[in-house]
């Protein structure tokens, strides 16, 4: 949709309606009335397109817009025209069945003009390039958490959509939910008083991670294009633990659990808290047990193709004013669970993901998409009297129907890249820090270099396979 066209159909419509109104000598009714509650004109309607729409997420964000009235789908994308991604895929299908279908976002790009925003719902390793790309042309994008699959691509889309003036949206859709607004509401009314500690964690992995690079070639499937699933990473035979089941697990491609579940889990923290860039992050790996272990962790084994099993990550945030103090955020993945806090209740267990904000006053706990906020223990949060509401709410708590809002000019996006970039920045340091186990890397958000450890930066950039680039 483009904005002059849009206003000279406008202006033709309305021309030619009053001109026939005055002739006939009769009121015209509003075209919304004639089409019911929810009636959209096709003319007012976003067009998107979606890449990445076979598995997963893809079909998540596309079924999700499909609830809006004035949103088309017109496109889709995919590199896996597998008989397996057909059939995945064969439901979303007959929703759209005019849509245009492609398999290199590529050519989608140059060929078809009629889009006006882009879904970027691919594996880790190529939600930059793709994203890149659809925003050099003025497209709109909503990307997949994590934003990137690096510290620098974060940093480059963030720039990228203040210099091509795009609407963006991370989709990390707890951020468009009512429990984040909640908290950062209590956080601020003193509930807990002062933060100066975080404890965040997950269930993930939940698919296989910390084993070796498989070394069997089974073939490709018929219809999968594994040179474009490849994109910017380095080129390996195709096996089906990487696609489509864990790719996550796999340095190449994924971002392990913790760039899987910390831009949600972490979300309520980094929002409400306003931490902004950490000044360090210290990683420890847990390793599979083995014979002869060394300490708790286990034996050393090196996980140059893939994540380990587990992470604890440490991130410490200045202080950011008066009342927000410095604080240390704790992040656990693998099993690994915080202390169990003294407040909670016998009767009650620590969610599967979850956040504990630990104040002066004391503390509050959230679920994985910082949903189900209270006080502990739950006589506290009887007694609490609520403050007013007073931070706007998203609509239908929509994440990409927030981001349409934007493309229509009605307001910007909760999660667009000025927000969601540097928090990808922030979650993707402790994957960085997985590189140099036990060490605490100094860092400096707004120079984006650790300052402290040699060829540690080398992990901040990103390297793409020859013919691919931002």
């Amino acid at each position: 949709m483009d904005d002059n066209d849009s206003i000279i159909n406008a202006v033709s419509r309305r021309t030619f309606v009053g001109t026939m109104a005055a002739a006939a000598g009769f009121m015209i009714v509003p075209r919304h009335v004639l089409g019911g509650t929810g009636f959209v004109a096709p003319s007012d309607k976003v067009n998107i397109a979606t890449v990445g729409y076979r598995f997963g997420q893809g079909t998540s964000n596309t079924n999700a817009l499909l609830k809006l009235p004035n949103v088309n789908i017109v496109a889709l994308c995919d590199v896996d025209d597998s008989e397996a991604a057909r059939k995945a895929s064969a439901k979303l299908h007959g929703l759209v069945p005019n849509a245009v279908l492609h398999k290199d976002y590529r050519v989608m790009l140059e060929k078809q003009k009629d889009f006006d925003g882009v879904i970027v719902a691919t594996p880790d390793h190529t939600h930059a390039v793709v994203a890149m790309a659809a925003m050099q042309l003025g497209k709109h994008v909503y990307v997949q958490k994590p934003l990137t699959h690096t510290v620098s691509e974060a940093r480059a889309l963030t720039e990228a959509a203040r210099k091509y003036k795009v609407v963006t949206q991370m989709g990390n859709q707890g951020h468009s939910g009512e429990g984040v607004r909640l908290i950062e509401e209590w956080i601020n009314d003193g509930a807990i008083g002062k933060v100066h500690e975080v404890h965040c964690w997950t269930n993930r992995p939940i698919w296989p991670q910390g084993m070796p690079r498989p070394t069997d070639t089974p073939p490709v499937p018929e219809g999968l294009d594994w040179d474009l699933w490849i994109g910017p990473a380095a080129m390996r035979p195709f096996h089906p633990t990487y696609h489509p089941t864990a790719w996550r697990a796999w340095w190449d491609f994924g971002c392990g659990a913790l760039g899987d579940m910390a831009c949600h889990v972490m979300d309520a923290a980094y929002q409400c808290l306003k931490l902004g860039y950490p000044t360090s992050v210290t990683t420890h790996m847990a390793y599979n047990v083995v014979a002869n272990k060394t300490g708790p962790w286990g034996s050393r084994v090196k996980y140059d193709d893939g994540f380990p099993p587990g992470t604890l990550v440490y991130l410490t945030f200045p202080a950011r004013g008066k009342n927000l103090p410095a604080v240390k955020l704790h992040w656990y993945d693998g099993g690994l669970l915080p202390e169990r806090p003294e407040e909670l209740e016998p009767q009650f267990r620590l969610p599967e993901s979850g956040t504990i904000f630990v104040g002066e006053k004391g503390k509050l706990m959230c679920e994985t998409y910082s949903e189900s906020p209270r006080l502990i223990p739950a006589s506290r949060m009887a007694a609490y009297k609520r403050p007013k509401k007073t931070i706007t709410r998203v609509a239908n708590n929509s994440h990409e129907g927030n981001w349409i809002d934007g493309i229509t000019g009605k307001l910007k996006p909760c999660s667009n890249f000025d927000y969601s970039g540097p928090f990808t920045e922030t979650v993707l340091l402790g994957n960085v820090g997985m590189r140099f186990p036990d060490q605490k890397l100094l860092w400096d958000g707004a120079a984006m270099k650790i300052t402290n450890v040699a060829g540690a930066n080398e992990f901040i950039q990103h390297h793409h396979r020859a013919g691919w680039s931002l």
